[in-house]
């Protein structure tokens, strides 16, 4: 059993093929704990428990800040060397602490369960990071570098599609626990069970980590620890691609924990809906995952970024118009458009965000380079929910009303106020994360990649072989429309000529 834990001197083929395999299944049941564990159902069970829009903020910013952990676990894999050994070991104390969590509610009272699941938090995700350092090295030194886009295609994929299918059952689930008393826990046993689902599918993640092969560590280039972490800030590239990763972390964290809180509480929408909205983006993900590795490879990952991050960016400047300031006709409508256009950027930006770091890094430095990357993001992914939970407590009580009179000639002068936008609360943190997209987006044009392309070509492409694909599936303009209109927009908004290469 122990033989399991050891890295190998030399991989061959079939070794290569197995890991990619047993790879692509460790994605499908860690994404599904992923789920299980975070967005709506960690959002929900907090708000079950009294949680405020802060207090939701901190709890989204302990994943981030966990990250600083990778830095001594660099020292750690490096003294250590044994990868897998970290990685499964971390992976299940982690996960594990799930189990704790699921219980929480019957071993606490409300006033101290929050503070406790902060905590808690804290642990899971720090053990996580460890092991997320770990498997990182292991995987750029397994993975031939021709292969990363498909595998990270596949990853992504099959465990979305999947991840997707099971959270979609965890939020029938809480509503029919709300709705039968009968049922053990009431509304905090139906978290239980789905937690507990969870731990068991990290466990079977555990599984196929546990026969993923491991090469043998490149052996030290005689650079010190501290030197190791510096290489990356000296490197003037991957310099610009922490920034520009950096102030797309901030922007992206600033609104996405708080989607889930808008839904339930201003839209008032069940755990059903918000899955179910959640689900549908995701299947989107899912469909064009392949999509954009495909353009990946034909042109750059940096050339996919320049197309995708302006899409997930424009779906935040939807979510204001979803309100007048209540919910009315075309609430759902444009719910739908939010969720199409976020789930295409989201699925570009996950894919080739993540590969263009893990193309940037030397081969046998990844470790350093990855996690010296999760601290630098992760700093700003702690900072920006937490700050926008303040942001929206303290535009709670603020409005932003534009409104038009039209006026009758009757016999009565009748006037009527048309309301145009209505802007309280979360919606300030929606259009401050647009703006922040903007600039991320602006910090993205320094960054250099071989084989980047004008990005026109890229948006050409785009609109040519999305085009192709609703023909195939719908001949209903109005579906078409959706699918098509971001990438219209930023075709008539952008400049043309402008080149993407350095």
């Amino acid at each position: 059993m122990f033989q399991s834990f050891l890295p190998k001197p030399q991989l061959d083929e079939s070794d290569v093929n197995r890991g990619l395999r047993t790879l692509v299944l460790d994605a499908v049941f860690s994404q599904t704990m992923m789920v299980l564990t975070t967005g709506a159902f960690l959002v929900g069970f907090a708000l079950a428990h009294g949680a405020s829009n802060t207090v939701i903020g901190i709890l989204c910013g302990m994943g981030p800040l966990a990250m600083a952990v990778q830095i001594p676990a660099v020292w750690v894999v490096q003294r250590i060397r044994l990868r897998k050994a970290i990685v499964v070991t971390t992976a299940f104390l982690g996960r594990g602490t799930w189990f704790l969590i699921a219980f929480l509610p019957f071993l606490l009272p409300d006033r101290y369960l929050l503070p406790v699941l902060v905590a808690v938090l804290f642990i899971s995700y720090a053990l996580n990071n460890v092991c997320g350092c770990a498997f990182n090295s292991w995987v750029r030194d397994l993975v031939p570098e021709a292969r990363l886009i498909r595998l990270f295609s596949q990853r992504m994929s099959y465990a979305t599609l999947v991840g997707a299918l099971i959270s979609l059952a965890g939020g029938f689930a809480v509503d029919y626990w709300k709705r039968d008393p009968s049922l053990p826990g009431g509304v905090h046993g139906s978290y239980t069970v789905i937690f507990l689902v969870a731990v068991l599918c990290g466990m079977a993640s555990n599984y196929y980590l546990l026969r993923t092969p491991e090469p043998k560590m490149p052996e030290p280039n005689g650079e010190g620890f501290f030197k190791a972490l510096r290489a990356p800030l000296h490197d003037r590239n991957f310099r610009k691609l922490l920034v520009f990763l950096t102030s797309w972390n901030f922007a992206m964290n600033f609104a996405t924990p708080f989607f889930s809180v808008y839904l339930l509480q201003r839209l008032g929408m069940s755990m059903s809906w918000v899955i179910g909205l959640t689900v549908f983006s995701q299947l989107v993900n899912v469909g064009f995952f392949r999509y954009w590795a495909a353009m990946a490879d034909q042109f750059s990952n940096k050339s996919v970024l320049l197309v995708a991050v302006p899409l997930f960016t424009f779906s935040l400047l939807i979510w204001p118009f979803t309100t007048m300031p209540d919910r009315y006709m075309l609430t759902i409508p444009l719910l739908v458009v939010v969720h199409v256009v976020a789930g295409i950027g989201t699925a570009g930006v996950t894919l080739c965000g993540g590969n263009l770091a893990f193309k940037l890094a030397p081969y046998g430095q990844a470790g350093a380079y990855l996690a010296v990357n999760g601290l630098v993001t992760g700093v700003a992914a702690t900072v920006a929910p937490m700050i926008a939970g303040f942001t929206a407590d303290w535009f709670g009580a603020r409005h932003l009303v534009l409104s038009m009179k039209l006026s009758f000639m009757t016999g009565n002068n009748a006037t009527r106020e048309v309301p145009t936008m209505n802007v309280s609360g979360l919606d300030f943190v929606f259009l401050i994360a647009f703006m922040l997209g903007l600039y991320s987006l602006h910090r993205l044009l320094s960054v250099q990649e071989k084989g980047t392309v004008k990005e026109s070509e890229v948006r050409q492409e785009a609109l040519a072989e999305m085009a192709r694909n609703l023909r195939q599936i719908s001949t209903v303009a109005g579906i078409r429309q959706i699918f098509v209109s971001p990438f219209t927009l930023m075709r008539n908004g952008g400049n043309r000529n402008a080149g993407l290469g350095d």
